[in-house]
């Protein structure tokens, strides 16, 4: 692995841009590669074998980039496919996902209080904040739910007014959440919304976003195995399975100025 290679990141849609964007603000020299699986959004309502089939071909997509770490920017691919991906990349690059940092976080940060976990139908099913948090510190109380409605109404550009408040306070009004400590957003789309989530809390919840969290982690890995990049190197570059205006603007968005964005069929 090369210091000057490409950093690989992918997701669903736009949610990890969160990640990503992030990730360009902790490590400025990197090349970042994004890969924004439009096509088959949301990951969050498909099987796990279909997850792991959509991961399985963007990996092998980014490794033939040469990237020197794979960052799986989706809790629902973090949940079901990581195993799968660190199989394909076979030490050929650092994979990092997005739950393991958050779970260490947790896990030394909130011995017996409350913590509240919301993602999609996915990664709440697979239970895996549940297992990883209790594994390591079982003293905390963990709760979680699915949430459904949120990553397709944030890859809409639906949010930050009266109706998107109204969705996210009537989730985060079910009982199990009462009198929580913090609050995990186990969805990188949900940063998007972290205001109104904040709104609903009005300061008395730690709100938990993953992605300045993941991005330390990258940094810390890419250090540990001296591969961060000392020189600046070549513009970011997007690429989708199908293209949406949507996706654009967002990318457009967190990353300043004319971007390279291209429509790509990996699965033939």
């Amino acid at each position: 692995m090369k210091k000057t290679a490409p950093i690989g990141i992918f997701d669903s849609g736009i949610g990890g841009l969160t990640v990503a964007n992030a990730i360009q603000k902790e490590l400025p020299n990197e090349q970042l590669i994004y890969f924004g699986d439009i096509a088959h959004l949301p990951y969050g309502d498909k099987s796990t074998e279909a997850i792991k089939t959509y991961s399985k071909h963007i990996t092998q997509f980014l490794l033939e980039k040469e990237c020197k770490a794979i960052i799986i920017a989706c809790n629902t691919a973090s949940a079901l496919a990581y195993q799968e991906v660190k199989r394909i990349v076979n030490k050929q690059a650092l994979v990092i996902n997005v739950i393991d940092p958050i779970v260490n976080y947790i896990s030394n940060k909130y011995t017996d209080q409350k913590v509240g976990i919301i993602g999609t139908k996915g990664t709440i099913k697979s239970r895996v904040y549940v297992r990883k948090i209790k594994k390591i510190n079982p003293t905390i109380d963990v709760t979680s739910l699915a949430t459904p409605l949120l990553a397709p109404m944030i890859e809409e550009g639906f949010f930050n007014n009266k109706i998107s408040q109204t969705i996210i306070n009537n989730y985060l009004s079910t009982k199990s959440f009462k009198k929580i400590n913090a609050l995990v957003l186990g969805c990188t789309h949900y940063p998007l919304i972290k205001k109104e989530v904040e709104n609903y809390y009005n300061g008395n919840c730690e709100i938990i976003d993953s992605a300045q969290i993941v991005a330390h982690k990258v940094k810390e890995r890419l250090n540990k195995t001296e591969l961060i990049n000392p020189y600046k190197t070549s513009p970011h570059h997007f690429f989708v399975s199908d293209y949406t205006k949507a996706f654009e603007q967002s990318a457009r968005l967190f990353f300043k100025g004319k971007i390279k964005l291209e429509n790509i069929n990996i699965w033939q």
